[in-house]
């Protein structure tokens, strides 16, 4: 006996311990308060040691990557450090999770290089700060939970499509082609590509070569030190030395700054917001959908919780810090964010950290960036598009349901030829329609046929359930699954059956958890046709949310029509007496 107790006290605690956890999930998720001012209560230094390290190591890995993304987007070299120091400070200064690491990424790549040559560098900078508020606003508005629902095959088709677009960019530099001005479009570039292949750079081919072999047998030797800046160092020395006929950073860009940003707030007039709402909306989305999916890994990894409605907050006002210091679109950087766990970083310091030290390098040795060749960049980029293809995941998805199937190649394939956006917003569409078909087929009416076995709270149901009930006027129906709009046809097509000589109409209704404004709809056209054949109705197990929208509404017709019982047995006894 005294077991039984403390085995019932032992639930209780467990009980209250999984209640209290998701509570204090939620309040993580809701809770607008960088996250910095938590990790901070009982930071010790020996972890402040740790920080220090994990930022300098992941500032190493940030420097080639930021140098590469800017380039690639069309932009100058030190824009991309412009973005890793001020974005990527704010980031961590005000962000929601413990661990993130903002910068330039590759998934905005190809949208800034589109907006560079469409709008020119003012209109990036103010699309990027019309993102930023939008992110603000998307934050404020308790909107952090958005990533919850986005399917998995549209996150991986569309990050699978960027990378190919990513690796289709740098055909250019790779090969040494020497085309000036390269398309936005996925299909224009190789038609371009095609066009110019005989101005094929061999040496350029060679040295590109060399800088994806260093970088994928790199990590056999040591794990700490990124492959990229070592091949890009490798690189530099190999042209310098062998005097190449490769195109490098100066010969393209010339001499480059070393100082450090400037404050500068643009004009913004109302018909240039009307102008670039669509490219900055398009910022946004993407901005939020990355750095949240980032959060989630690293939650992953530390076993912690971000906040991911100040994780918006902070990636709007570290997107608007960057445009006013020369910058570009900023987000939450996946491969960066592990690094930094990887290397013991466990609190915001290590990403302000990793800002600072790429700050020093810009003032120190940005001078020296100018002799590193576009072809290695290509190469670290292009394996920065192989890193984020998830190939092993968009293969493991062929074998999935053909409505995911069709929904991970629509996303993919609009990615690549048409826009992220629009594959972003025709997959979620074409997933809802999908999702709702399913509910709607998950979703039964039945009449006059129970597993009375289900039921528990009356012993003698199976008898009264095989008692000839239509002889009485009596018709039961039964609705198993969500009674939403995709299900209400459904119901009115059952109710089709149901014959003038009917005197009580029991709607079944214990496995149904929720019902929306269709489905009282239907209710609706059942009370009107029942009033006509004067026919009453009797709810039985009705869960809470279909009973307080049917008890809200005005479809419940005169008193005494509309009665509602806990079980069948119930509502069968009541049947007989009215």
């Amino acid at each position: 006996m005294h077991f039984i107790k403390k085995e019932r006290k032992m639930r209780r605690v467990c009980i209250m311990y999984t209640i209290n956890s998701s509570d204090k999930g939620r309040f993580e998720m809701s809770i607008l308060q960088p996250k910095i001012c938590a990790t901070l209560k009982d930071y010790s230094l020996q972890q402040f040691i740790k920080d220090i390290i994990s930022g300098m190591i992941v500032a190493i890995i940030a420097l080639p990557l930021s140098i590469a993304l800017a380039i690639a987007s069309g932009v100058t070299p030190e824009k991309g450090l412009y973005t890793a120091i001020v974005a990527g400070f704010f980031i961590s200064l005000l962000g929601g999770s413990r661990v993130q690491i903002g910068g330039p990424t590759g998934a905005f790549m190809v949208i800034v290089y589109g907006i560079v040559m469409t709008y020119g560098i003012e209109g990036l900078t103010i699309a990027t700060i019309l993102a930023g508020l939008i992110m603000i606003l998307l934050g404020l508005m308790r909107f952090g939970s958005i990533i919850k629902f986005i399917p998995y095959p549209i996150t991986t088709g569309f990050t699978s499509g960027i990378a190919l677009t990513i690796f289709t960019s740098q055909i250019n530099d790779f090969f040494g082609l020497g085309i000036q001005s390269v398309p936005v479009e996925f299909i224009a570039k190789w038609q371009v590509y095609a066009s110019h292949w005989s101005d094929f750079n061999g040496e350029a081919s060679l040295v590109g070569m060399l800088s994806l072999i260093v970088m994928m047998l790199w990590p056999k030797v040591n794990k700490k030190i990124p492959g990229a800046l070592i091949a890009l160092i490798i690189s530099s020395i190999a042209v310098k030395t062998l005097e190449l006929d490769v195109a490098t950073i100066g010969s393209k860009f010339g001499t480059i700054s070393s100082h450090l940003p400037t404050f500068s707030m643009p004009h913004i007039s109302l018909s240039q917001v009307t102008l670039l709402i669509g490219p900055a909306f398009t910022i946004a989305v993407l901005g939020s959908i990355e750095s949240l999916l980032s959060a989630v890994v690293s939650d992953g990894m530390i076993g912690g919780k971000h906040r991911s409605n100040m994780e918006l907050i902070a990636q709007g006002v570290a997107n608007i810090m960057s445009a006013c210091f020369g910058g570009i679109p900023a987000t939450g950087a996946i491969a960066r964010t592990v690094a930094n766990v990887k290397n013991g970083g466990r609190t915001p310091v290590a990403g302000i950290v990793h800002a600072m030290t790429l700050m020093i390098i810009l003032v120190v040795m940005m001078p020296l960036a100018k002799r590193i060749p576009l072809t290695a960049l290509a190469a670290v980029l292009m394996m920065v598009a192989y890193n984020m293809s998830e190939w092993r995941e968009f293969k493991a998805l062929l074998k999935s349901p053909k409505s995911d199937i069709l929904i991970l190649l629509m996303t993919f394939s609009i990615t690549v030829l048409i826009d992220l956006v629009k594959a972003i917003e025709i997959g979620m569409v074409l997933a809802a329609f999908l999702f709702m078909k399913r509910m709607a087929d998950v979703t039964e009416v039945n009449i006059d046929q129970f597993d009375a076995s289900e039921e528990s709270e009356d012993v003698n149901e199976e008898l009264l359930l095989q008692e000839p009930l239509r002889h009485l006027g009596i018709r039961v129906y039964e609705i198993n699954g969500p009674f939403f709009f995709g299900a209400a046809d459904k119901f009115l097509s059952a109710l089709k059956e149901m014959g003038e000589e009917t005197a009580v109409l029991i709607i079944r209704m214990r496995h149904v958890p929720s019902m929306d404004a269709t489905a009282l709809h239907a209710f609706s056209i059942m009370i009107d046709m029942c009033k006509r054949q004067h026919t009453k109705i009797v709810i039985s197990g009705i869960q809470s949310q279909p009973k307080q929208v049917l008890m809200k509404s005005e479809v419940c017709g005169p008193s005494g029509m509309m009665h509602f019982c806990e079980t069948i047995s119930e509502a069968i006894e009541l049947a007989k007496l009215i």
